[in-house]
């Protein structure tokens, strides 16, 4: 099985003012929603809120706002509201983080703000301890490390980058590599040895199996594979 390679794209520098659905609410809480506002995060970790009727700084740690509303009345004033509602709605980042582009399928996701190296989104990060498996193979494993590195920078023990490797010539060079281990290997005696996959190789199993999957049913799941170089399919890390 093969996966598209994707090529990360740009996300746009600002946004137009726009609305929520206004859901019941009334009052300060309606106003937050139904009246046009560009919320833009800044690099100090406040935002800037633009309005019909000016531009505002709300500071979502300490609930501060500049608008006449919240220095005057001291309300939780709709500008507050606002950039509240678009952190939860994942449409702006929260404080600390910024928005990037994942690097396999280039949707938007949040990464902390002094983040560096390619970044994933939800769908396509894994975590140590992760119950994954092989596009390639459809051998299941366990995640053990993110190297946060490129897949063309990662090397295997060979000397060689995991991208270059025949069985990973279909995902992206540019992907983070995880390592992890066969789910068949813990179950044996001997050592366990750690493979490097490209980020888009490796997809969420089902712990309890995957409907239509012979995996799921009882018993190991197959034993790794090898490739033209000898090396399991993954390759060696």
């Amino acid at each position: 099985m093969t996966h598209p390679t994707h090529t990360p794209a740009s996300l746009p520098a600002t946004r137009s003012k726009t609305t929520l659905p206004a859901l019941g609410t009334s009052g300060r809480a309606r106003r937050a929603r139904v009246e046009p506002m560009a919320v833009r995060p800044l690099r100090d970790g406040r935002y800037a809120v633009e309005t019909d009727g000016g531009t505002y700084v709300v500071a979502l740690g300490t609930h501060a706002c500049t608008c006449p509303d919240h220095q005057l009345q001291h309300a939780r004033c709709k500008h507050l509201r606002r950039v509240a509602l678009e952190v939860t709605e994942r449409l702006v980042p929260p404080p600390g983080q910024r928005t990037a582009v994942c690097a396999v399928c280039g949707g938007r996701t949040f990464v902390p703000t002094a983040f560096c190296g390619p970044a994933l989104c939800s769908t396509h990060d894994h975590r140590p301890g992760d119950l994954v498996r092989d596009r390639e193979t459809g051998d299941r494993l366990i995640v053990v490390a993110a190297t946060g590195e490129r897949a063309d920078r990662v090397e295997t023990e060979e000397g060689r980058p995991v991208a270059d490797y025949p069985t990973n010539a279909a995902y992206g060079a540019h992907e983070p590599v995880f390592r992890a281990v066969y789910l068949d290997a813990l179950r044996r005696d001997g050592d366990v040895k750690r493979y490097a996959f490209p980020a888009s190789r490796l997809r969420r199993a089902d712990p309890d199996g995957e409907a239509g999957d012979p995996d799921g049913e009882a018993g190991d799941p197959t034993p790794p594979t090898t490739d033209e170089d000898g090396a399991a399919a993954a390759t060696t890390a």
